[in-house]
C-alpha cells in the first residue's frame, strides 16, 4: 500500500450474509446494502491528525490505533465528519454525568458521515463474495500468533482480500456497532476479525467475540465505514 493510503475507502458492493450465533445455535440472513469501508484499520496516525490522541502502547504511525474503546471509535467517527464537512452518524446522550458507562448512542442512518461497520456489513465485506472461513491462506493475509512475533503490525503488510480490504483477519479486531446479545450481556458491543495474539482458529470470517463499550486493550481497533447515498 501507499504510504499516504490509511483514509482509502473501498466500496463494497450490497449482498447477502448469513450471519450465527453459537450460545443461542440460531442463524439469520442479512440483506447488505452497498456501503464504503476503510481499506486498513484505522491507523495511529490517522487518529492523531482528527482527534490530537495517540492512546496506543505500541508506537508507529502505520501502525492501527488500539486501546481503543468503542466510545472512542464513535467519537472519532463523528471528528472526523465534522472535520470533512459531513453530517456525523452519531447522537451521544449522556445520563446523571459524563463518564462513557451511562451514555447512550443514536445512529442517524440517513446521515452521510463516518460510521463502525455493522457486524453484517462487516461479514460480507471480509468474505468478498468468498463462502470460506478466510478469503485467503492465513500466513498470507493475517498477523496473527503464528507470525506476528507478539506484537501489532503496521496496516496493510499482508495480501488483501478481492475487494481491495487489509487486515480484515488477524493484527487487531474491529468494533462494529451492533450490541452482542442484549438479553444476557446487556450493551456489550460485537468485535470481529481476530488479533495478532490469537490463535488461528480466532481469525475466521464468522468467529464473534465480545467487550463493554468501556473496553480498552492493545489488540482491539476499529475501521470505518460510510453509507452509499441512496
Amino acid at each position: 500500500m501507499g504510504e499516504n493510503a490509511d483514509n482509502e475507502m473501498v466500496a463494497v458492493p450490497a449482498g447477502r450474509v448469513t450471519l450465527s450465533d453459537r450460545r443461542t445455535q440460531r442463524s439469520w440472513a442479512v440483506e447488505v446494502a452497498s456501503f464504503r469501508m476503510s481499506a486498513v484499520p484505522v491507523t495511529q496516525e490517522w487518529y492523531a491528525r482528527v482527534t490530537g490522541e495517540r492512546p496506543s502502547t505500541a508506537r508507529g504511525g502505520r501502525l492501527p490505533v488500539e486501546g481503543v474503546s468503542w466510545w472512542d471509535a464513535i467519537r472519532f467517527c463523528n471528528a472526523l465528519s465534522v472535520h470533512e464537512g459531513l453530517t456525523p452518524a452519531y447522537e451521544v446522550e449522556h445520563g446523571t454525568g459524563s463518564a462513557d458507562g451511562d451514555a447512550t448512542a443514536h445512529w442517524d442512518p440517513a446521515a452521510d458521515g463516518y460510521r463502525l461497520p455493522t457486524e453484517a456489513e462487516w461479514e460480507h465485506a471480509c468474505r468478498a463474495g468468498g463462502t470460506g472461513p478466510r478469503y485467503g491462506p492465513l500466513d498470507d493475509i493475517a498477523w496473527y500468533r503464528g507470525n506476528s512475533g507478539d506484537r501489532v503490525r503496521s496496516v496493510g503488510g499482508r495480501q488483501p482480500n478481492a475487494w481491495g480490504l487489509y487486515d480484515m483477519l488477524g493484527n487487531v479486531w474491529d468494533w462494529c456497532w451492533d450490541l452482542y446479545d442484549a438479553e444476557v450481556y446487556g450493551t456489550y458491543r460485537v468485535l470481529r476479525g481476530g488479533g495478532w495474539s490469537d490463535e488461528h482458529w480466532s481469525c475466521r470470517a464468522s468467529v464473534r467475540r465480545r467487550s463493554h463499550p468501556t473496553f480498552r486493550i492493545d489488540d482491539v481497533g476499529f475501521r470505518v465505514a460510510r453509507s452509499t447515498p441512496a
